[in-house]
């Protein structure tokens, strides 16, 4: 089926290009109508964008298996420089002691005694200190510049980049049965549409018939009253006949105008396109083959779109649940990262960009969160049993659609044939009463009874006509091969 469409679409760009200015004369065959609207219809662009969206996302998923690179930088000011020391600082010194073989701090001794004296804090004196001064430990910071690097590569998300994955790409298979389903929509509307100019055109020429015949008929009263072997009662009756029948004539006239213009709105053309069709002038069909009743169902299932659709959809939700499963999975990733600054203290404190490389794993192991991730799950469970109850109850509404269908399409063809014969008949009951009339043995009466006969079997015939048309584009949408 999507393989058909693509064929499809790619002769009705060739089409709709020529076609937006229907020439005049030009005969439209249905084809080319349903290719126009195709094309044209904005409901078929909105299908095609959202299959492109499906399609960007499914690239967006894919990404996710690849590491990621980012940059991440900076600057910024400080109004104060950093000190490691509130102030100078003074450290004592040790001298080697050959008799312990150590360093002994330089303390200042009480000279008789040889003892270290403590000062008024209770600590030791210093003989030698060693200065460190406070500007010396102090940095300007003033003007911060930082930056990194990062690689991320997922190694195990849970599964949940899998899912993603066939997410995106069940998604993008919706959306194509989506625009399936709508261009089924849309050739049934053109359908319709065209076999309704059709049907219309058909009742124009058969009421411009039967004006005519009564226009024949009152004049040849009209020659007969002025003969004297017909009452002015029956030209009067006559009279009334003819005006409602040019009424008549009128209505479908309009009709027949503002079905072209709904026809050429559907096909995407300006209202007033002088549209043709091909089949304006068919007479009937040579197929009348009774349509089948029993279908191997399955076929017809995987055919349609709406079905598929609706699978598409039972997939996501089962892919929904897979990633509600993943968040409650280990997570697992590589990072690798370079970061640098300015300045730096990788070799002292440095006014100048450096740098260095670092390489890790990050693990994260979800422990306990109330339940949230479990009850995400089961909800995505649940999401996915609703989806399987509509695909059921689908299914059983597309086995009664199908009989209906079925069944209809055989009435179409039983009553097109039943209509046929009744018009025959008709044909045949209009002449003898004309013949009859000439011949004096009919009265106008019977003549108008045989034209209005014949204008109902005639009209009924087009109306069967145009059903088993319709009746077959039905079966043939609700089959999926239309």
């Amino acid at each position: 089926m999507r393989a058909i469409l693509t064929t499809f679409a790619t002769i009705a760009v060739t089409l709709a290009a020529a076609a937006q200015s229907v020439a005049p004369g030009a005969a439209l065959t249905l084809e080319e109508c349903r290719s126009m609207a195709l094309v044209n219809n904005k409901d078929m662009k909105v299908a095609g964008q959202k299959i492109k969206t499906a399609e960007y996302q499914s690239r967006e998923a894919f990404a996710a298996y690849l590491p990621a690179i980012d940059f991440a930088g900076g600057y910024m000011y400080n109004q104060k420089d950093i000190s490691i020391f509130s102030s100078d600082q003074m450290l004592p010194t040790k001298t080697f002691n050959p008799k312990t073989g150590s360093y002994d701090f330089n303390l200042v001794t009480n000279p008789a005694t040889g003892e270290p004296i403590k000062g008024p804090d209770g600590q030791y004196v210093p003989e030698t200190v060693a200065l460190i001064p406070k500007e010396a430990m102090t940095y300007d910071i003033h003007n911060v510049f930082f930056g990194a690097i990062t690689l991320t590569q997922p190694i195990f998300m849970g599964g949940k980049i899998v899912a993603m994955n066939k997410l995106t790409h069940y998604a993008k298979d919706l959306a194509e049965a989506l625009r399936d389903n709508e261009a089924e929509n849309v050739i049934y509307a053109v359908d319709a549409a065209y076999w309704q100019v059709v049907s219309l055109k058909s009742k124009y020429q058969l009421a411009e018939s039967y004006v005519n015949l009564l226009d024949s008929l009152d004049r040849n009263v009209g020659l007969m009253v002025a003969e004297g072997v017909a009452t002015k009662a029956d030209k009067l009756s006559v009279d009334v006949k003819l005006n409602s029948a040019r009424v008549d004539l009128t209505k479908v006239e309009n009709g027949l105008v503002l079905s072209r213009m709904a026809l050429a709105q559907i096909c995407g053309l300006p209202l007033d396109s002088p549209m043709v069709l091909a089949d304006e002038d068919i007479e009937g069909i040579t197929d009348t083959a009774m349509p089948a009743t029993n279908y191997d169902m399955e076929q017809v299932y995987s055919a349609r779109p709406d079905l598929r659709a609706l699978q598409m959809g039972i997939n996501i939700a089962g892919q929904q649940k897979r990633v509600a499963m993943a968040s409650m999975l280990p997570n697992l990733a590589l990072v690798g990262s370079y970061s640098f600054s300015n300045p730096n203290m990788f070799n002292g404190f440095s006014k100048k960009f450096n740098g260095a490389f670092s390489v890790g794993a990050m693990l994260t192991i979800p422990i306990w969160h109330w339940g949230g991730n479990y009850n995400k799950y089961k909800a995505a469970e649940s999401e996915q049993t609703v989806m399987e109850l509509k695909m059921q109850d689908a299914k059983e509404m597309v086995d009664l659609q199908v009989k209906q269908a079925a069944f209809r399409a055989q009435e179409s063809v039983k009553t097109y044939s039943m209509t046929r014969v009744n018009q025959e008949s008709a044909d045949e009951n209009l002449r003898t009463a004309t013949l009859a009339f000439k011949e004096g043995v009919a009265t106008t009466d019977n003549v108008m009874e045989a034209q209005t006969a014949w204008l109902k079997a005639h009209s009924e015939l087009i109306d069967a006509l145009i059903d088993v048309h319709l009746c077959d584009t039905y079966l043939s949408k609700v089959l999926g091969t239309l």
